[in-house]
């Protein structure tokens, strides 16, 4: 597949995963060379201090590693809305930098959000999804995680029909993106589910994967986060109340970081990673 501009941008959000970059790097670029898309990575990193922006400075590799470092904002969703702000694809695909997401299944997120059909109406977002048929998580996925995915899974039904609406592996057009901007106001990390409710998705297909853990690193997921999605949930009741209603009614909060429509500070930086090498060289 070639597309006559760049085809996709890949978002990797991270804090404190340097331990996993590489190989990330490796597996993404193998995928895209394989399938001929001309991509680049996009990396927003939360200030991490930890050699991610010297890895990605001196990387080397066929596709561009792009380097965002926020010094005064953190938090998932919005260093993904801050990609999406730099991402130069056609197509913005959102993936965790902890290995859980398979690479090599990107392909496939983005043959099924670009194959049209007289059938069917085209995909609007595509999930790397772990409950299709055909998805899966790994045998040490842990119980109490399951159960957590499981409620907050329940929770999220009134929102989205998809069967595994909390992925944080997915695909969309830039337009889709760009024409909900000034809507998207999210808290925690499921930008996902963001999405679907403030795109007014209808049309969200589903690509099974096979969901890993993590072996570098700690998981981020902890009480606060999961207070934070409750939260979420809220404010997506009240936006969709809105809607039936005939307004958009919002909740503001000053704790909220990374909205769309914030410029990026003073003391962020982007560092492009070839750019930097020639510099280093020179």
């Amino acid at each position: 597949m070639r597309f006559p501009f760049l085809d996709l941008s890949i978002i990797v959000p991270t804090f404190h995963e340097s331990g996993n970059l590489v190989q990330l790097f490796r597996r993404i670029e193998a995928t895209v060379e394989k399938a001929n898309l001309r991509s680049e990575i996009v990396v927003v990193d939360d200030n991490s201090r930890d050699g991610t922006v010297e890895l990605c400075a001196t990387h080397q590799s066929s596709v561009p590693v792009r380097l965002i470092v926020r010094t005064d904002e953190r938090g998932l969703s919005g260093a993904v809305l801050r990609g999406f702000q730099a991402a130069r694809g056609e197509i913005l695909l959102v993936m965790d930098a902890d290995l859980s997401h398979p690479p090599e299944r990107i392909p496939d997120l983005v043959d099924a959000l670009t194959r049209t059909s007289h059938h069917d109406e085209p995909a609007e977002m595509v999930i790397g999804s772990r409950y299709v048929s055909g998805g899966s998580t790994t045998e040490d996925w842990g119980w109490m995680r399951w159960i957590n995915s499981k409620v907050a899974t329940l929770a999220a039904r009134p929102f989205a029909s998809v069967k595994d609406p909390m992925a944080g592996y997915f695909a969309l057009r830039r337009q889709s993106y760009e024409s909900a901007a000034h809507l998207l106001d999210p808290i925690g990390y499921k930008i996902g589910l963001e999405m679907i409710v403030k795109c007014n998705f209808r049309n969200v297909k589903e690509v099974p994967i096979e969901f890993c853990n993590r072996t570098v690193g700690e998981s981020k997921l902890n009480l606060r986060q999961q207070l934070n999605y409750l939260t979420h949930i809220k404010r997506l009741g009240a936006y969709r109340l809105g809607e039936l209603m005939g307004s958009k009614v919002q909740e503001s909060s000053p704790a909220i970081v990374g909205h769309v429509g914030d410029q990026p500070t003073s003391r962020a930086r982007e560092i492009d990673a070839g750019a930097e090498r020639r510099r280093k060289a020179a």
